[in-house]
């Protein structure tokens, strides 16, 4: 029996963190070739490893998310003798800043995608995900079941954001919700 070639997990793990940097820097490729150069592969490489290109790009997304979920968690969480609305102020900042921006983008063009088959549930786990934290840093201010309506503020300016590139209107819009938010916690 002739032995293949074993496929080699930290390889795939390379190649598609290379992957996800790439579409984080320009956006999901219509072809594997700016992936495999990005990646310092072949496109045949890459289908070795992914199998189509459609899981390529499922990988990406997901590999993405994933670092999306584990920074923008970190940064909602709440911090001893912090006061919550100064680290939702903080964590807009960064979110809505440079280096937060490239998420936003790849993931606000995902969420506006009529038919989004690369990524069915999308919506919902989007906007799911970022409840439980909010819980946790509203708790401090006695509030936890402002979570909603803080997300929906968030999104709201964000997509607000992604739309006009007003970010001094959508920054202020925020400080304002915060002040009122700030009272509700008394």
């Amino acid at each position: 029996m002739p032995m293949g070639r074993h496929k080699q997990p930290e390889i795939r793990d390379r190649i598609l963190d290379a992957c996800v940097d790439h579409a984080l820097a320009h956006g999901l490729p219509g072809r594997l070739e700016p992936f495999a150069t990005a990646s310092g592969t072949s496109t045949r490489m890459l289908i070795y490893h992914f199998g189509t290109r459609d899981a390529l790009l499922r990988e990406t997304l997901k590999r993405a998310r994933q670092r999306q979920r584990e920074w923008f968690g970190e940064l909602l969480s709440a911090r001893p003798g912090q006061p919550y609305p100064d680290t939702l102020r903080r964590a807009w900042q960064v979110m809505t800043g440079p280096a937060g921006r490239p998420f936003l983008t790849m993931f606000g063009k995902l969420r506006e995608e009529a038919g989004q088959q690369l990524w069915p549930d999308f919506r919902r786990s989007a906007t799911t995900d970022w409840l439980r934290p909010l819980e946790d840093g509203l708790r401090g201010i006695g509030r936890p079941e402002l979570a909603t309506l803080v997300l929906a503020v968030i999104r709201g300016l964000i997509m607000d954001l992604e739309a006009t590139g007003e970010v001094s209107r959508a920054d202020r819009a925020f400080a304002d919700f915060l002040a009122t938010l700030t009272t509700a916690g008394r």
